[in-house]
């Protein structure tokens, strides 16, 4: 239960304001929010399940303990990368000749390859012994982010700033990470 809750809370924070959250609501501008929800879903599944497979066979063969720290050196990482940002380039424009399912799914999938929640679901993967606790949650922080991306995600930015969610999302990791060095040494 604590890799799911953990999972899910940091790659929660991690998504918004991600790329492939500013992805998933260019893609509900131009299909129905079911079909790019069903995309997301989809493709976070496949996407994560790669990156929990990696996570799980780095415990095999690297020392634990340098995993934990390094580990703990990506949440600040993370952190970092967090208050840099992310932008979303103009590749949703041209029209695709699959479904809106199928190009959203793509899409979405690619983007999130050596993204930073990817990245984050290796490194919870391997500080957790809960595959199924880690992926499950993943999988659903990305789900719920991008939903909330999509569905409210134009008020928010009028009401909330853009730099207030950055900093805190960007605290927890560091926080993560700086706690995990600490408990290293």
């Amino acid at each position: 239960m604590i890799s799911f809750i953990a999972s899910f809370a940091l790659v929660f924070l991690a998504e918004m304001g991600d790329k492939t959250q500013l992805l998933a609501m260019a893609f509900a501008a131009k299909y129905r929010a079911h079909q790019v929800l069903i995309a997301v879903f989809f493709a976070t599944i496949l996407n994560h399940s790669l990156a929990v497979a990696l996570g799980r066979f780095l415990t095999e063969i690297i020392p634990m303990d340098v995993i934990s720290f390094a580990a703990a050196l990506s949440f600040v990482v993370f952190g970092l990368w967090t208050i840099r940002g992310d932008k979303l380039d103009d590749r949703t424009a041209a029209p695709s000749r699959f479904g809106p399912v199928i190009t959203v799914g793509i899409a979405f999938f690619l983007a999130e390859m050596g993204d930073k929640t990817q990245l984050a679901t290796v490194s919870l993967a391997v500080k957790y012994d809960s595959a199924i606790g880690v992926l499950v949650g993943t999988t659903l922080a990305m789900v719920a982010s991008d939903a909330i991306g999509i569905a409210i995600g134009v008020i928010m930015r009028r009401h909330i700033p853009e730099k207030a969610i950055k900093w805190f999302s960007a605290a927890v990791f560091i926080l993560f990470g700086l706690n995990g060095i600490f408990r290293a040494f």
